[in-house]
């Protein structure tokens, strides 16, 4: 069950905080899949519109970051693993079962009800086929 996504914009999807919310939770995403996107990630922002996903990916760093993130360690079938929030200055211990790393401004993931077991969707736009 590979995931095969390119650079690009997309959504982040997930249930509400409450097992009765129906309406998924929607934040903007941005898709973080070449070494040069992966690499770059959030370092140098002041702050994060949604959250970034990064794939393929086991663990993160927030050496040369200004703030403070979320970080979501998702396994293959986009199940959370873990989330921890972390400072400026980090190393994060890479996680053997993950695959995908989301990163969001600290306190973000709280607020969508992101947490261990918690499965999320990621959507894209249609590919444009070439004329």
């Amino acid at each position: 069950m590979g995931r095969r996504w390119r650079d690009g914009r997309g959504e982040l999807r997930l249930r509400g905080r409450r097992p009765e919310d129906e309406n998924p939770v929607t934040v903007p995403l941005e898709i973080a899949t070449s070494y040069r996107a992966r690499t770059k990630g959030l370092l140098g922002r002041d702050r994060v519109e949604g959250a970034i996903l990064l794939s393929p990916a086991s663990g993160v760093h927030t050496f040369r970051m200004r703030i403070p993130i979320d970080v979501a360690y998702l396994d293959r079938r986009l199940d959370v693993i873990a989330v921890r929030t972390m400072k400026p200055g980090r190393l994060g211990l890479p996680r053997l079962r993950s695959r995908h790393v989301l990163e969001a401004a600290a306190g973000a993931m709280a607020d969508w009800g992101l947490k261990p077991g918690v499965r999320v969707r990621i959507e894209t736009p249609p590919r444009q086929l070439p004329r």
